[in-house]
């Protein structure tokens, strides 16, 4: 369905109007509406991770409204279950967890929806999309013809993969195939899910220990703007972790690939005396610094400026820059 002059809903809560929507159920409604919608075009899922810097996107927003979930394939190990791109996150987990499919329980609460979790690679408490994922099912926007991306093809890695590229915004991700396993199996990295009493580990305790977590320094978009958390956490070579380390001994650092170390953006922000500071309407959250928020009447200028604002201050103390995770949005 084509819509004109339609507002999108997007977690921060700043205005953003679409000159022309396009919500489509099926892959052929998405074939009838593309012909002759205008460019650019900007593929959009449930709002959550975007920064819309203009107020009026020139062009079409098109979001995939296909929202069904089915099991494809069993055998004695593992289920393979296909969902629309257009399903909410986590009514997915919730959907896993419920049928005892182990994998997606981690990434409980994550907003958003399954198609931009396939193209961010969502990842939270020690686990991440790519973890579950065996193919993404997409339409190719300049041959109008499907093709399918195995796990590999997608090119995964921290906040990244494939269709965030030039290249790969061409392609519209219709469904994503994920590949869960039947045997009881946990990810317990994470420093809260080890307080599971092992007496009551199960699918439900660990997504609710996550909810709990997420709850107590993540604000509900309903109630405070944000897009979850606002930069990546940087990955540094060992030797640059080890010079900071020896000033701050007490400084988060996780493995990463290579001889590589990833440190914390929120500490490193928290550092620098920035949790709760505010720039007109925008503010570094006062829970979780990681996280920037609309207090209300913010434009997409101030949380822009504000950003800048906490880049600077991190690459002077710390002489590491920070990158956002939101995609920010702009014509042209």
């Amino acid at each position: 369905m084509v819509y004109r002059d339609k507002e999108i809903y997007n977690t921060f809560g700043l205005k953003a109007v679409a000159a022309n929507y396009v919500e489509y159920c099926s892959l052929d409604e998405l074939l009838l509406d593309i012909a002759d919608a205008p460019r650019p075009w900007l593929h959009v899922g449930g709002g959550s991770n975007l920064l819309f810097a203009t107020e009026r996107y020139e062009g079409t927003v098109f979001h995939n409204a296909m929202n069904a979930v089915e099991v494809i394939g069993r055998d004695s190990d593992c289920v393979t279950v296909r969902a629309g791109g257009g399903v909410v996150w986590d009514f997915f987990v919730q959907w896993c967890v419920s049928r005892g499919y182990y994998g997606a329980e981690n990434l409980s609460l994550i907003p958003g929806e399954v198609g931009a979790a396939a193209v961010q690679n969502i990842g939270a408490y020690g686990a991440e999309a790519k973890d579950i994922i065996e193919s993404v099912e997409t339409l190719d926007t300049e041959t109008l013809r499907e093709r399918v991306f195995s796990r590999e093809e997608c090119g995964y890695g921290y906040r990244s993969s494939f269709f965030k590229t030039e290249q790969g915004r061409r392609f519209f991700i219709l469904s994503v195939v994920f590949r869960l396993s039947l045997k009881p199996g946990f990810n317990l990295s994470y420093g809260t899910l080890k307080d599971i009493p092992q007496e009551s580990l199960s699918l439900e305790a660990v997504r609710e220990k996550v909810i709990a977590t997420r709850d107590a320094k993540l604000p509900a978009p309903e109630k405070t703007g944000s897009a979850g958390s606002f930069f990546m956490n940087p990955v540094v070579p060992r030797s640059k972790y080890e010079e900071l380390a020896a000033e701050y001994p007490d400084m988060p650092h996780y493995p990463a690939a290579g001889d590589m170390v990833k440190l914390s953006a929120g500490w490193m922000i928290d550092r620098c005396g920035l949790k709760g500071y505010r720039l007109g309407g925008a503010g570094v959250y006062d829970k979780q610094a990681l996280v920037l928020v609309n207090n209300g009447g913010a434009t997409a200028g101030e949380v822009l400026s504000l950003a800048a604002e906490v880049i600077k201050k991190v690459k002077e103390k710390f002489g590491v820059e920070l990158h956002p995770e939101v995609q920010i949005i702009k014509n042209g």
